[in-house]
């Protein structure tokens, strides 16, 4: 099923004028560690199936869903069965910056069935029999349904995230929308301002806080520290200029905020799962 890989990156080629790939798989074959830049999504539909993201291992039953965001590390073994096996084009998604909310689903892999929630598994399993149902359409349109789709379910996936976000922070909608307008401007400050330092006292600031309060409710309103945040941002950009084979390594780093060398390369790591070297071979050798 893997056509191009190169070390462990895998080249997602789509079919002529399409934006999007869909595996009707019944192959009892293992596929290695890869990784790419599409987001995949994965349902048993005959036999269980099993998933090791990041190396974490999740056991998929029939019509259990996971979503695997860009760029993470994922190996699936030689199971017998039939699964549907997803693809799409994460630039067409992440580039819409009204998609911003919705899109901060695919941060991390995310398994839906049942016991996550009944509604969110049935669209979720009715979502990826449309995209079957559309995929082999001659129609022009195939693909714009097809995102339609996924945005639907990505929709219905942060509305739910949000209630259960109320829950996690015991605060009603008025408090919610405060909160969704405060760090909602502190994450654009963070976007325009991560190759710079960036201090708790700043953040707090910008947020009207004081730093206790705004270090503990933003780490419950994002599930992550403000720092782990900052250098996940951080990482995105140096994924971007890693991209230009003229420019070396160091001033990846220094470009993208980080201080020195050592912080890039394991903090990079720790979130790539592979270095800024080894990245930045892989796209050169697959582009």
């Amino acid at each position: 099923m893997i056509k191009n890989l190169t070390g462990e990156y895998e080249t997602v080629e789509y079919d002529t004028k399409k934006y999007a790939m869909l595996y009707d798989n019944i192959q009892t074959e293992a596929y290695p560690v890869h990784w790419h830049d599409a987001v995949e999504i994965i349902m048993p539909i005959k036999g269980e199936y099993s998933v090791n993201v990041a190396g974490i291992d999740y056991r998929l039953l029939e019509n259990d869903i996971i979503i695997i965001p860009p760029g993470e590390l994922h190996s699936m073994p030689a199971i017998a069965g039939r699964r549907l096996i997803f693809q799409c084009d994460n630039k067409i998604l992440s580039n819409v910056t009204v998609l911003e909310p919705v899109t901060r689903v695919m941060n991390v892999p995310i398994v839906i069935d049942n016991s996550y929630n009944k509604d969110l598994h049935a669209l979720a399993k009715k979502t990826m029999l449309d995209i079957l149902s559309l995929y082999d359409s001659k129609s022009e349109l195939s693909d714009v349904k097809i995102y339609l789709k996924i945005i639907e379910l990505f929709m219905a996936l942060s509305e739910f995230q949000l209630e259960r976000q109320k829950t996690v922070m015991d605060c009603d909608d008025e408090k919610l929308g405060e909160y969704n307008e405060k760090f909602g401007t502190v994450l654009k400050y963070i976007d325009s301002n991560y190759m710079y330092d960036i201090t708790l006292e700043q953040l707090a600031d910008v947020a009207g806080y004081s730093k206790y309060h705004f270090s503990r409710i933003f780490k419950q309103y994002n599930s992550m520290s403000y720092l782990q945040y900052i250098n996940a941002r951080r990482t995105k950009a140096a994924e971007t200029l890693l991209l230009d084979p003229d420019m070396p390594i160091t001033e990846v780093a220094m470009r993208s905020g980080f201080k020195s060398l050592t912080t890039f390369n394991r903090i990079f790591k720790e979130i790539k799962h592979c270095t800024p070297t080894d990245f930045k071979k892989l796209y050169s050798t697959t582009h």
